[in-house]
């Protein structure tokens, strides 16, 4: 698997490493991001000309991100947009979240964006999915507004994110012992290693193949990640013991319990009012191109 190309000492492992240069060299440094991660070449800019109104951000989620793609994952591309004012003003409700999904050369994508208000909502509800789209590397589309937006993450962390992912992780859990595939667990591993990771040093990393280097991690997670590579349906038996894996699963929701109460992060975000100017700002002036 390829490694993350978005460690980086901020507040957020992942955020985008790219430097500002011109837009073609920048667009070029990206499109290589995304080749390391494994992603197809498909044409992903053009979903962004295709949408009804501007995008603030499009990022790739899923598989591709968390490190664990298998030969036929889909590409989840996740972000925001800006619905116009009058969207908002007149008399009929806005619809605030858009998915659409489709296939482009053999290979099934889907785009789920939400208005930028509500995503900034979301975001105050201490909700670790849509944090990693904000963060995440893979980047389709940017403007200076997923700069802006990224700029206030440090201020979005708060030790109850703990809970979106221990929630998370049971639900996905439930899901291994009954169907015994290893994507379910995977994502189990991955989202208990990765909120013990963001309880103990404030920073984001949802990349489990970077997550595995790390002291919390069991030694055979490189092995699961490598038959789930082979296989996107494949079954974790023959790879590890499943009381074993069941003892791990339990240490790790205990460690996760205890870097929750040790951590440094606050009980509440502190960007509300940051997010609030934001949003009011990003509607009445248009983004720049990404």
């Amino acid at each position: 698997m390829p490694e993350n190309p978005a460690s980086t000492g901020t507040a957020t492992d992942a955020a985008p490493t790219t430097a500002p240069a011109t837009a073609p060299a920048t667009a070029t440094a990206r499109e290589a991001v995304l080749r390391a991660a494994g992603l197809p070449a498909v044409g992903l800019g053009a979903v962004v000309a295709e949408q009804d109104d501007p995008l603030v951000f499009a990022t790739v989620s899923g598989a591709h991100l968390y490190g664990f793609p298998s030969r036929d994952s889909d590409v989840d591309l996740r972000g925001a947009h800006l619905l116009p004012a009058a969207a908002l003003l007149g008399l009929y409700e806005p619809e605030e979240s858009r998915t659409r999904m489709w296939e482009q050369d053999r290979t099934e994508l889907d785009l789920v964006s939400h208005d930028l208000r509500k995503f900034a909502r979301l975001l105050l509800r201490r909700n670790g999915y849509v944090l990693e789209q904000l963060v995440s590397p893979l980047v389709v589309h940017t403007t200076p507004v997923h700069d802006e937006l990224l700029a206030l993450v440090p201020d979005l962390l708060t030790s109850h994110h703990a809970h979106h992912y221990r929630g998370f992780a049971r639900t996905q859990w439930r899901l291994f012992e009954k169907t015994g595939e290893l994507k379910p667990l995977l994502y189990t591993l991955r989202v208990l290693l990765t909120g013990i990771h963001l309880m103990e040093s404030g920073r984001v990393q949802p990349h489990l193949p970077t997550l595995a280097g790390e002291s919390a991690a069991p030694a055979y997670l490189p092995e699961l990640i490598a038959a789930k590579e082979a296989a996107e349906h494949g079954t974790a038996g023959g790879v590890v013991d499943p009381e074993r894996l069941r003892g791990d699963v339990e240490a790790l929701h205990a460690r996760l319990d205890a870097a929750q109460d040790a951590t440094a992060l606050p009980d509440a975000p502190g960007a509300r009012e940051a997010l609030h100017d934001l949003v009011v700002r990003a509607r009445t002036h248009s983004p720049g191109p990404g």
